[in-house]
C-alpha cells in the first residue's frame, strides 16, 4: 500500500507480534516477520504481516499488524480450504486478469474469516473496526489516483471494496468514472452473495463469476493491494494449513501388517508405566520431550523391534547419538545423518551470536605502533579536549575524596559515636563508626565500541576526539577500559562466511599506560557494520571481568548495514543490547549525525537502545555531549 520503511521497526512491538503469532497459531516455532503483504509461508515456517500498515498512524499500524496475524493464524490456518483454493487457482490460471482475481479472492476470503474470528473472539471487534476505517480511507484515496491515471480495473477494485465494506445499502461514488459505476451496479447481485458465503469454496465461486463477467472488457490490474494468503499453494497436499505445518514425513517402510503367530512367537505382553496409551498424541498438544524422527519403521515386533509410530506424530526437537566405525558392517554412506548433524552444529553455533549472524566470523586486529604523525595528532586532540577532561576529572575526584572522608556510621564495632541517644531509645543500638583510609568505590570497567563503517568517513576525525576524551579521563581515574573499532569486510563476504573485524586499539591490560593514547589515531572508516554481532562479541570480554560496574558504549551513525542483515539488523541489534543488559552490563548508544537530528533517526535509536541513548547533532559537539554522559556514568560508580 505504501512504501516500505524498514528503519521504522519498533522492536518492542515486533517481539509482541512474534509472541502473538506463536500463541494464536499454537505453533511455538512459527516465526513472524514483516513483508509486503500478509501470508503464511510453509517453506520458511513463518507468517508475515504487511509492513505498510498505517505509517504515521500508530493506532492503525498496530491494529493492522494484529489483525493480519488474527486473519492468518485463527482464520487461514484453520478455516481456509486448501483444495478449494487450488481448484480456484487452476480455474483462473489462463485468465487475462489473474492478478485481479487473486486479489479479489483474498479480499473476499478475509471478509469471511473476519466474521469467524469476531464470533470466536469478540474482543477483536475493535481491532477490525480500526482496520476497516483505515482501509476505507486508503481505498478512497486510491480510487481518486486510479481515476486520474485511467487504471480502469484498479478503479473498479477500489469501488468493489468500498461497496462491500460500506455501512449504507446504496453508497454513491460521485468522483468515479461513470462507466465503472455502471459496471459496479451490474456486479452488485454477485457481490452481495458474499454475505451468505460459509466456505472457501463459496468465495472461490463468487470470485470466478465476477472474473468471467469482466474478462472481455478489462486489462489486468496495475497495483497490488493484497497478496494471496498462502505462498507456494501448489505444494500443499493437506486440506488445511495447520495440518500442512504440523505434518511429519511418512515412514520409509511399513511392516506393521506382517503376520506373526502368537503361538510361535517368543514374546509376552507387559505394560510399562513409562509409556502407555494415555501418552499418545491425540490432539498434538503434548508437553513431554519430543524427538525428530526423519524416518522410521512401523512394525509389530516387540522387545528390541522398531518403535511403533504413525504419520501424525509431532516431532520438533532433535536428538543425536555417537557413531563409530564398525568392524563388521560399512555404514559410511549415511547422508541423512551427516545432514542432520551438520544442521544441528550450525544451529548450535548460531545460538551464541544470534540467528542472523550464524555465518559471521570474528577476526581480531591489534593496534600497530603509532607513527610520529599519529603521536603529533594525538597531542593536538588532547589539547583541544583538555578543558573538558580537567573539569570532568576534578568533579569525579572531589566526589571520591568526599566519599573517603565520610565516615560509615551505625556500625556494631569501631569508634564510639558522639550520638548516644540510640542507646536509650533502641533495643539494639548501633553506636560505632569507621573512617576508611582508602576507597574502592571506582570498581568499574568500560568498553568503547566504535562503528568503522564507510558511512563514518566524514565523522571519524571528530569521533576520535571523543574517544581521546574518554581515554584521558579514565586513565587519570585509573579505570581500566578497552577501545575497539568494528566493521564487516563486504568484499570478503562469501556464501557462508561474513568476516567481521575487531580492531583493538586499547586492551584492559594496557589502557592505563602513559604513552599509548596515539593508537586511537588508527581508527579509520572501512566497509559495513553488523552491530548486533559486534555488541555480543564485545560483551563477552566485559562479562568475564569481575568489576562491579561494567559499561559498553557504542558509537554509531545509524542503522546497521551488512550482508543479509538489512531486513533484521535493527531487531538483532536490539536483542543484542537486551541480552547484554541482562548480563549486568550497561549499554549506551551514541548517535552521530551530520546536522539536525530527524525524528526518524531518534526513533531508530530508541528502537535499538531505548532510553539509554545520546543523540549528537554534530560530531563537533561530541565533547559537549560526551562529558555529561561520562560524568553520569562515573557518578553512578562512585
Amino acid at each position: 500500500m505504501f512504501r516500505f520503511r524498514e528503519n521504522d521497526i519498533d522492536t518492542g512491538l515486533y517481539l509482541q507480534l512474534q509472541d502473538l503469532t506463536a500463541v494464536l497459531s499454537g505453533l511455538p516455532e512459527l516465526k513472524f516477520d514483516y513483508a509486503y503483504g500478509s501470508t503464511i509461508d510453509k517453506d520458511h515456517f513463518k507468517m508475515t504481516a504487511s509492513a505498510n500498515w498505517g505509517i504515521g498512524n500508530t493506532i492503525a499500524r498496530k491494529a493492522g499488524f494484529k489483525t493480519d496475524i488474527l486473519l492468518r493464524t485463527i482464520g487461514t490456518l484453520h478455516h481456509s480450504d486448501i483444495p478449494a483454493m487450488q481448484a480456484f487457482e487452476k480455474n483462473i490460471s489462463e485468465s487475462p486478469i489473474q492478478t485481479f482475481a487473486d486479489q479479489l479472492f483474498t479480499l473476499f476470503e478475509d471478509i469471511r474469516l473476519e466474521e469467524i474470528i469476531k464470533k470466536e473472539r469478540p474482543g477483536t471487534a475493535d481491532l477490525f473496526s480500526i482496520r476497516r476505517s483505515y482501509l476505507k480511507q486508503y481505498f478512497n484515496q486510491q480510487l481518486q489516483a486510479n481515476v486520474t491515471r485511467s487504471y480502469l480495473l484498479d478503479e473498479l477494485y477500489c469501488l468493489i471494496y468500498l461497496l462491500v465494506q460500506s455501512e449504507t445499502p446504496d453508497p454513491s461514488f460521485p468522483n468515479a468514472n461513470s462507466k465503472q459505476v455502471v459496471q459496479l451496479e451490474k456486479l452488485q447481485p454477485i457481490l452481495f452473495e458474499l454475505f451468505e458465503a460459509k466456505r472457501t469454496r463459496d468465495i472461490a465461486r463468487i470470485t470466478e463469476k465476477v472474473v468471467y463477467r469482466l474478462e472481455p472488457v478489462y486489462k489486468d490490474m496495475t497495483n497490488d493491494y493484497f497478496i494471496f494468503p498462502i505462498s507456494n499453494l501448489s505444494t500443499y497436499t493437506e486440506k488445511n494449513v495447520f495440518d500442512a505445518l504440523t505434518r511429519t514425513d511418512p515412514l520409509a517402510n511399513d511392516s506393521a501388517q506382517e503376520d506373526v503367530s502368537e503361538e510361535n512367537s517368543n514374546t509376552f505382553d507387559e505394560q510399562f508405566s513409562s509409556w502407555h496409551s494415555e501418552n499418545e498424541n491425540a490432539d498434538r498438544n503434548q508437553n513431554f520431550m519430543q524427538f525428530e524422527l526423519e524416518q522410521g519403521t512401523s512394525s509389530s515386533l516387540l522387545g528390541e523391534g522398531a518403535r511403533e509410530t504413525e504419520e501424525g506424530d509431532q516431532a520438533l526437537a532433535s536428538i543425536q547419538g555417537a557413531s563409530g566405525e564398525s568392524e563388521q558392517n560399512d555404514y559410511s554412506d549415511m547422508q541423512a545423518m551427516e545432514k542432520s548433524q551438520s544442521t544441528q552444529s550450525e544451529e548450535a553455533s548460531s545460538g551464541i551470536y544470534g540467528r542472523e549472524n550464524r555465518h559471521a566470523k570474528k577476526i581480531f586486529k591489534n593496534a600497530e605502533k603509532p607513527s610520529a604523525e599519529d603521536e603529533a595528532l594525538y597531542r593536538q586532540y588532547a589539547e583541544e579536549i583538555a578543558p573538558y577532561q580537567r573539569r570532568l576529572s576534578n568533579t569525579i575526584e572531589k566526589m571520591l575524596e568526599h566519599k573517603r572522608q565520610m565516615p560509615r556510621g551505625n556500625l556494631s564495632t569501631g569508634r564510639l559515636s558522639k550520638n548516644l541517644i540510640p542507646a536509650v531509645t533502641e533495643d539494639y543500638p548501633r553506636l560505632f563508626y569507621k573512617k576508611d583510609d582508602e576507597s574502592n568505590e571506582m570498581d568499574a570497567s568500560f568498553t568503547l565500541l566504535v562503528d568503522c563503517s564507510a558511512s563514518m568517513m566524514n565523522k571519524m576525525e571528530e569521533t576520535k576526539k571523543g574517544v581521546v576524551l574518554f581515554h584521558e579521563v579514565l586513565k587519570r581515574l585509573k579505570i581500566p577500559h578497552t577501545i575497539i573499532g568494528f566493521w564487516e569486510e563486504a568484499t570478503g563476504v562469501k556464501e557462508h562466511v561474513q568476516p567481521n573485524y575487531f580492531h583493538k586499539i586499547h586492551s584492559f591490560n594496557h589502557s592505563l599506560y602513559a604513552n599509548n593514547g596515539a593508537n586511537i589515531m588508527q581508527l579509520e572508516a572501512q566497509e559495513d557494520n553488523r552491530d548486533g554481532y559486534s555488541i555480543r562479541v564485545a560483551a563477552e570480554e566485559l562479562e568475564a571481568r569481575s568489576d562491579k560496574n561494567r559499561f559498553l558504549l557504542v558509537f554509531s551513525d545509524g542503522e546497521p548495514a551488512a550482508s543479509n542483515y538489512t531486513e533484521n539488523g535493527i531487531l538483532d541489534t536490539n536483542m543484542a543490547v537486551s541480552e547484554t543488559r541482562k548480563k549486568g552490563i550497561d549499554v549506551v548508544g551514541l548517535f552521530l549525525a551530520e546536522g539536525e537530528i530527524s525524528e526518524q533517526d531518534d526513533e531508530l535509536m530508541r528502537n535499538i537502545y531505548g532510553r539509554e541513548r545520546i543523540m549528537v547533532p554534530s560530531v563537533a559537539d561530541l565533547p559537549d555531549h560526551f562529558a555529561p554522559l561520562l560524568k553520569k556514568l562515573l557518578l553512578k560508580v562512585v
